[in-house]
């Protein structure tokens, strides 16, 4: 990043509180892996009819999220992580909004976080609504599939608290204490659309703010784009910073191509 692409992005804080939007990128210093960076191989995400009408897809669905838990157990959140909850606490920003599930935005301390697709650590049981988080149900996963997690050796692991496990045709499934459910992440499959209360908190974020910064996004997904239009309608200024091509590269006002650990805490440093 040059010094004029950080005076840019400094600017931006001059005539008001910003709003960031956030995606995998974020993510990846903390060691989840991208959907679309650079070497990353094509997948083909489960949808929601899947998941909720064929049991082999919640099997292999809680089986990779159990082995994906024995390797993410220490996934913290990083530095670009804390710099947005700072940036918020200073009142240099309005919120985050985030594409992500991984709840790493909450947990660096970060207290308006519109989560558009989810957060993949509750999980609710689709007859009833029991609530669980999910280490429970991945306990639960463990205790009637001993041994499973070990046999998986050697598996690539996905984002979204996945893994590339083989072998799960006949592994149990947890179902709901209380009536026998089938229990789903609280999160937004393909196939579903994000709810309206989501999306009306992410509008209002915006509307509040001076500006938007995209963090870690390319921007292939629509609910990201919507945004970006809206405060391309309210006349608001947008930086993207990115490593790799994004979707609004001819849009933004400033584009820098960079990782956002670092460029985001250099920029805490710099506003604060």
């Amino acid at each position: 990043m040059t010094d004029q692409e950080m005076r840019n992005l400094i600017e931006l804080f001059e005539t008001g509180p910003v709003a960031f939007l956030t995606g995998a990128g974020i993510s990846t210093d903390s060691g989840i892996p991208d959907y679309r960076g650079a070497g990353t191989p094509p997948r083909t995400p489960m949808n929601i009819h899947e998941f909720l009408g064929d049991p082999q897809f919640r099997k292999r669905f809680w089986a990779g999220a159990s082995v994906n838990a024995r390797t993410h157990t220490k996934v913290e959140p990083n530095s670009g992580h804390h710099a947005i909850a700072r940036l918020e606490e200073l009142g240099l920003s309005t919120g985050v909004m985030t594409q992500n599930v991984d709840d790493l935005h909450n947990r660096a301390g970060s207290r308006v976080v519109v989560e558009l697709h989810g957060n993949g650590n509750r999980v609710t049981c689709t007859n009833c609504g029991t609530k669980y988080n999910r280490a429970e149900v991945i306990a639960s996963f463990n205790e009637l599939n001993p041994g499973y997690v070990e046999s998986q050796k050697n598996v690539n692991i996905n984002p979204d608290q996945d893994a590339a496990v083989t072998q799960y045709e006949r592994v149990g499934v947890p179902s709901c204490e209380v009536c026998g459910g089938v229990l789903r992440p609280d999160i937004v499959y393909f196939g579903e659309t994000v709810p309206l209360p989501v999306v009306d908190a992410a509008k209002d974020l915006v509307e509040k703010s001076s500006a938007l910064i995209v963090a870690g996004s390319s921007l292939a997904v629509n609910t990201g784009i919507r945004l970006v239009s809206r405060a391309e309608n309210l006349g608001l200024p947008i930086a993207v910073i990115n490593r790799g091509p994004t979707a609004i590269d001819a849009r933004s006002g400033i584009r820098i191509e960079a990782g956002t650990s670092e460029t985001l805490t250099a920029l805490l440093n710099a506003v604060s």
